[in-house]
């Protein structure tokens, strides 16, 4: 009886924590770090300590380009032990050193842009965004026709056409990692590439035939005589 007694208890509050528990969202997975590649940047700031500070490009050997930081290696790695090397370095300055590293990864935009640009920002830049540093597309620039060259890991390149226009498309918000490419291919137009090289051709065909013409009337000319 007793045992019956328990499991009639039992059973209501299993009910009820059961969808409680069923309800509950599981864990987010981790996100892949990002990493550094040799021309990206680095924005180092340490507190009371400006001859560490600065914005440092990444050299070929995965270190930074500053003549204290060369022993610093943060290309390569995960940017969590990016920054764990560079407290150790500057542990040996301080106990406790206070500092703030943000990762600045390249990007150049071309084509038709108002601005044709390479520059450092930061890895949570989008697509979009990359563009409206270049001062947007120009009127000529294809907006449903953007490139993106991007070097996979394995260190061959992937080209990646997007369509800027479609609003259904999440494309502008992708966002971009080191060393891409974006560049806006130029609109086009009947009138520009395909009317005027016709009237182009049908024009120096007419000039080659009055040039034709005209050497046989001097030849005609010339046996008269």
């Amino acid at each position: 009886m007793r045992t019956l007694l328990s499991l009639a208890l039992l059973l209501p509050a299993l009910a009820m924590t059961g969808p409680a528990a069923a309800q509950q969202p599981a864990p987010r997975a981790r996100t892949e770090q990002g990493v550094l590649t040799p021309g990206d940047s680095v924005r180092i700031v340490v507190w009371r300590k400006p001859e560490f500070s600065g914005d440092f490009v990444v050299a070929a050997d995965g270190s930074i380009t500053h003549p204290l930081y060369r022993g610093v290696q943060i290309a390569g790695v995960p940017f969590a032990t990016a920054e764990a090397n560079l407290r150790a370095f500057l542990s040996r300055f301080e106990e406790n050193p206070q500092f703030v590293i943000e990762p600045l990864i390249r990007v150049a935009v071309s084509g038709e842009v108002t601005r044709p640009i390479v520059f450092a920002t930061r890895p949570e830049t989008t697509i979009g965004e990359a563009l409206a540093q270049a001062g947007g597309t120009r009127e000529t620039g294809a907006r449903n026709r953007v490139r993106l060259l991007r070097t996979q890991p394995n260190g061959q390149q992937q080209q990646l056409v997007l369509d800027l226009q479609d609003p259904k498309s999440s494309a502008g918000t992708m966002p971009i990692r080191s060393g891409d490419q974006i560049i806006v291919d130029r609109r086009k137009s009947f009138l520009r590439d395909f009317l005027l090289p016709a009237l182009g051709v049908i024009g120096s065909i007419a000039s080659l035939g009055l040039l034709i013409d005209r050497v046989g009337r001097s030849n005609n000319n010339i046996n008269n005589n």
